[in-house]
């Protein structure tokens, strides 16, 4: 079985290159998260007749040979699909247009900086002269003018616009876009606006006018990103950026919002553990309090590097294991697959037991050796690292031990893993302002 699935929360962009994967590849399914933009699910609603899709739950995920993913690089951020991260024999063939490294490590992909990662799939449609019905041109369309806020957002391309003036020639309606596109903005979305501007301030940093607003939520609330937007637009300040506070789960929303490409607040929300672009960006987080996340936008927009970065801004997650009873040879065949040189190893309780690495293959004298277990071959001395700790500390542990990479342990679980690679990327200073 091959399929086809985008991330969570899934938006016009992500469902437009869901179905748009589907032409490309004839016979591919598509896969859709339980959560839908609550546009898309109006759309959905209405024209499900003619764009089918399915759940993780209506498929038989054991079967699946060949996964395409859309629009995301990261398998947290897919609905339920964590079953596939350890099938050897999967192909992954991934479709982006976020120029971020991600935690999927794909057998092909595309990936360009684009307005949409529609525009992407749009130019492999017309390329291949595959013919589209006026719906599926709509469609396209509003994935492409949804990710370029109509073609004006500072991140769009003019292969942005040719896709666009192409699908406009298969018959795109506008009609229906802009009655799709159209962002929920109501009672609460007004209410929130207002208290944001009741307690605006404006601060400068770094030559920068910003405003940073923080707001106590109760529950999920829909289009937050448009009350930050209306805010910056009304403010005409250089970044706003949200925190929502939601106490009932006890995590922090951040929406970031830029009117000038100097300051990259997809930059910023990549070391609270988000992503985004240049001008349009978010991040969750954990355990941490509006304030607390406050003054670490601040340090991080000040480059205040040795207060604002720690291991967690640096580590790679979510981070891929293998079990303590795997075969050598099916560890071989990950490593090379990933492109890694080397992996946890956990035991059945998901416990850190030992690291397997490259060198660790050089102790097997046999071929017939490939088939003992992990156990057997790897490195058992472990060390580790808390996600708080200096990342000049974690590069001088790994030139001591010489050691290529070490896990990130909180509460006795892997949150995370730095590499030599990631260690040294600070250690000389190429981190991003």
């Amino acid at each position: 079985m091959h399929i086809v699935t985008t991330h969570k929360h899934a938006d016009f962009d992500a469902l437009a290159s869901t179905i748009a994967a589907t032409l490309i590849y004839p016979g591919t399914i598509p896969v859709l998260p339980k959560t839908l933009n609550p546009n898309v699910k109006a759309f959905l609603s209405i024209h499900k007749d003619l764009f089918p899709f399915y759940t993780v739950d209506e498929i038989d995920i054991d079967i699946v040979t060949r996964l395409i993913v859309v629009d995301v690089n990261d398998w947290e951020r897919l609905d339920r699909m964590d079953h596939l991260r350890s099938k050897s024999a999967l192909e992954i063939l991934l479709w982006d247009h976020h120029l971020k490294e991600g935690s999927i490590g794909p057998s092909w992909k595309c990936h360009e900086e684009k307005g949409a990662t529609t525009t992407l799939m749009v130019k492999r449609i017309k390329d291949e002269g595959i013919v589209l019905s006026p719906i599926q041109a709509t469609l396209l369309l509003a994935g492409i003018y949804e990710d370029t806020g109509n073609l004006t957002f500072p991140s769009t391309t003019a292969d942005d616009a040719y896709a666009a003036a192409f699908l406009l020639e298969k018959k795109a309606d506008l009609g229906i876009i802009s009655t799709f596109l159209r962002p929920a903005y109501g009672e609460k979305q007004k209410s929130i606006l207002f208290q944001m501007l009741q307690t605006a301030k404006r601060s400068r940093i770094k030559g920068y006018v910003i405003s940073i607003n923080k707001v106590f939520i109760q529950g999920h609330v829909d289009s937050l990103a448009v009350v930050v937007r209306m805010y910056l637009e009304i403010l005409n300040v250089d970044a706003a950026f949200g925190i929502f506070a939601d106490e009932q789960r006890g995590h922090c929303m951040v929406i970031a919002r830029s009117h000038v490409d100097s300051l990259d607040v997809g930059v910023i929300m990549r070391r609270l553990g988000g992503g985004g672009h240049p001008n349009a960006a978010a991040a969750v987080l954990k355990a941490i309090r509006p304030d607390a996340g406050e003054e670490r936008i601040r340090e991080i927009i000040r480059g205040n590097q040795q207060s604002s970065v720690q291991i967690s801004d640096l580590m790679s997650f979510p981070v891929v294991t293998v079990s303590d009873e795997m075969s050598m040879q099916s560890v071989a065949e990950i490593l090379r697959k990933k492109g890694f040189t080397g992996l946890p190893v956990v035991d059945r309780n998901g416990g850190l037991v030992g690291i397997i690495s490259r060198r660790d293959f050089r102790r097997m004298k046999k071929e017939s050796q490939l088939t003992a277990p992990v156990r057997a071959f790897m490195s058992r001395n472990i060390l580790t690292i808390a996600p708080g700790m200096n990342p000049m500390l974690v590069a001088r542990m790994m030139v001591k031990n010489d050691i290529g990479r070490l896990p990130v342990v909180e509460d006795g679980k892997i949150i995370g893993i730095v590499t030599r690679s990631d260690a040294m990327l600070y250690f000389y200073d190429l981190l991003p302002d």
